[in-house]
């Protein structure tokens, strides 16, 4: 009974602070922990029973792992594995980097009004549907009347077939992705940088430091532990590929398959021509397993490094 009136006495001392998390924890719950026994299909041959959908479930055929066979066994299995790893490892490590300029770069403009006006612009890119990102990118590479192409015979350089050429489109891809989201993700760096004390930028400033040395000796260390864990959690997500910039930028080209098909791509293209949900399950489940693992270890790592610095 004593426990129960500590508790209580817990919940009223932080009441608004919890009625603030409410919302996410109610949709964390209905869309993340509410659907986690449906990912039993992974494992069965499921079909649609008009009984509903407990009854389909229970009703499927039990396969085991032959789901996972989909993913492992297909000649493309090398193929998507690599270009996900691949093209989310560069995603990280330069959109981190960048990310963390821009919010240094940002803060550090003197004029506030123009520091919003330029992290505004570079925010809006992310709101942007990649359907609409894909018309832009083919407005420039478009054998007839795109930019690009222009520009080259203009100089009397032959156009290039953008759509067939598969080495300019790890480029392409990573310009794309960078231009898009890394005016979101300096804000949370930004915000990082606007909470540090403003006296030891003023205690350094006296002690004659240069602008260069207060970012690396001040900014950089003190938001080191929030960049650990963005790092971390993304890494959570790196066997998890962006569906819209796989498929809707490159326009679904069959010949740039080699270089643009990563495992959503790959697993939804199976699922229009299959409809194997238990296969697309399947894959969702692996990617959320090999994500767990990832931050686990991720955060294992960061921890014995320095544990100021761990998620948890």
């Amino acid at each position: 009974m004593a426990g129960l009136e500590r508790w209580l006495k817990l919940v009223s001392r932080n009441k608004a602070l919890l009625l603030m998390v409410l919302p996410g924890t109610v949709w964390f719950f209905f869309f993340s922990y509410l659907p986690m026994p449906g990912a039993i299909i992974a494992f069965k041959d499921y079909k649609f029973s008009r009984d509903g959908f407990l009854a389909s479930i229970i009703q499927s055929e039990w396969l085991g792992f032959k789901n996972f066979e989909f993913l492992f066994k297909t000649e493309d299995a090398y193929i998507i594995v690599r270009n996900t790893l691949l093209y989310n490892s560069i995603f990280i490590i330069l959109g981190t980097t960048l990310a963390v300029t821009v919010a240094i770069v940002i803060h550090e403009i003197a004029n506030k009004k123009m520091a919003k006006i330029y992290q505004t612009g570079m925010f809006l890119p992310h709101f942007l549907s990649y359907v609409i990102v894909s018309y832009f990118v083919f407005s420039f590479l478009s054998v007839d009347k795109g930019v690009l192409n222009q520009l080259l015979q203009y100089f009397g350089v032959d156009p290039i077939y953008w759509y067939s050429e598969t080495k300019y489109w790890p480029y392409i891809l990573t310009i794309v992705n960078l231009w898009k989201g890394v005016g979101y993700g300096s804000v949370v760096y930004l915000a990082a940088i606007v909470g540090i004390d403003k006296s030891y930028f003023e205690a350094a400033m006296i002690d004659g430091a240069s602008k260069w040395q207060q970012i690396r000796k001040i900014t950089i260390p003190m938001i080191m532990p929030i960049i650990m864990i963005m790092f971390i959690l993304a890494v959570g997500g790196i066997f998890r590929a962006d569906f819209g910039l796989f498929y809707q930028v490159p326009r679904d080209t069959g010949a740039l398959y080699p270089v643009t098909n990563v495992i959503d791509t790959f697993v939804y293209r199976g699922l229009k021509v299959t409809g194997n949900i238990g296969m697309s399950t399947a894959a969702g489940l692996y990617q959320a397993v090999v994500g767990l693992v990832l931050v686990l270890a991720t955060n294992f790592i960061i921890r014995k490094i320095n544990k100021e610095q761990a998620l948890f």
